[in-house]
């Protein structure tokens, strides 16, 4: 609210008038929030209406009403102190209430490493730019502002819908993934129904973009992987990344499928598993290849059963 003076039949009035803040106006459209953790507990505690029903209740100076804010939030929050601490939890890195972080879809940590090759682009880029005012010759051409604003708009039409095929596949996935989150120690977020709504938000924007009306497998799949990698990003476990290959991990999930007594396993299941889990399909075929070769699994001809090798 703002006192505004206004003429009318050169007549001062005064009254109360009632604006949208970033929210409202960016409705059905992209919000962009920078130093979000230094955000008033005001503005944090209406952000949560917002995240959640879509819509801001105004209840002041004698008006009632409502405002619809259907609008994706993409915020960057920087640490505490100024360095993240990889020993506690991402609540009390970036000091932001739980409560909060679980109605985002997607929590990625960005560090900055030291790596000799980065920083060397990234200071030569910089003295470029301080020379010639200027950003240095791209090697690769972007895309025109202007198209992609147009592919966005024809994105937007579309209302994909997910078939009851697709239920009980998105319904066991997200058990397997709260499975996983109770059993692994290290998971740094808390999986909730939200999770399973933000991999159905995930799966419908995919779609958008192919301008299909029907939400595939693939697209449950890639929104899992999407997830899983949201966390991965979250868990500082450098040592055993460096010390075991992809095809040795996807090995472990396709052997986890394997029920108690049974010697097969279906192609697809596996495949789903190992891409929900942020492999890509190179490097499922890459491990179905090797551990073939190793005759620990056969793969049928029509590739739709991997059967173990007694």
């Amino acid at each position: 609210f703002e006192h505004k003076q206004w003429y009318q039949r050169r007549v001062r009035v005064w009254e109360m008038i009632l604006e949208g803040g970033a929210l409202v106006l960016a409705d059905q459209g992209i919000c962009c929030i920078d130093e979000f953790d230094k955000m008033n507990e005001s503005d944090r505690t209406a952000i949560h209406e917002v995240m959640e029903q879509q819509t801001i209740s105004i209840a002041k100076a004698g008006i009632l009403t409502t405002l619809n804010a259907r609008v994706s939030i993409l915020a960057a929050a920087n640490p505490a102190y100024g360095r993240y601490n990889t020993k506690k939890s991402v609540e009390q890195n970036i000091q932001l209430p739980a409560a909060l972080l679980s109605r985002f879809d997607l929590l990625w940590l960005i560090r900055d490493k030291p790596d000799a090759n980065t920083d060397l682009r990234l200071a030569q880029h910089i003295t470029y730019v301080h020379q010639h005012s200027t950003h240095p010759p791209r090697e690769v051409e972007p895309l025109d502002p202007e198209l992609m604003k147009r592919y966005i708009m024809a994105c937007k039409k579309k209302d994909p819908i997910i078939p009851e095929d697709l239920t009980e596949y998105i319904v066991a996935t997200y058990v397997e993934l709260r499975k996983n989150a109770r059993e692994d120690p290290r998971n740094a977020t808390f999986t909730s129904a939200r999770n399973l709504l933000a991999v159905l938000r995930l799966a419908t924007a995919l779609a958008r973009l192919r301008f299909v009306e029907v939400v595939e497998r693939d697209d449950i799949d890639e929104a899992n992987r999407l997830m899983e990698m949201s966390k991965a990003s979250l868990v500082e476990d450098e040592q055993t990344t460096r010390r075991t290959r992809p095809v040795d991990l996807i090995y472990g999930i396709i052997r986890d499928l394997q029920k108690d007594g049974a010697t097969t396993v279906k192609y697809d299941d596996a495949r789903g598993r190992c891409i929900a889990k942020g492999f890509n399909s190179d490097q499922f075929g890459e491990c179905i290849d090797e551990y073939e070769r190793l005759n620990i699994w056969h793969v049928n001809a029509a590739r739709t059963r991997i059967t173990f090798i007694q």
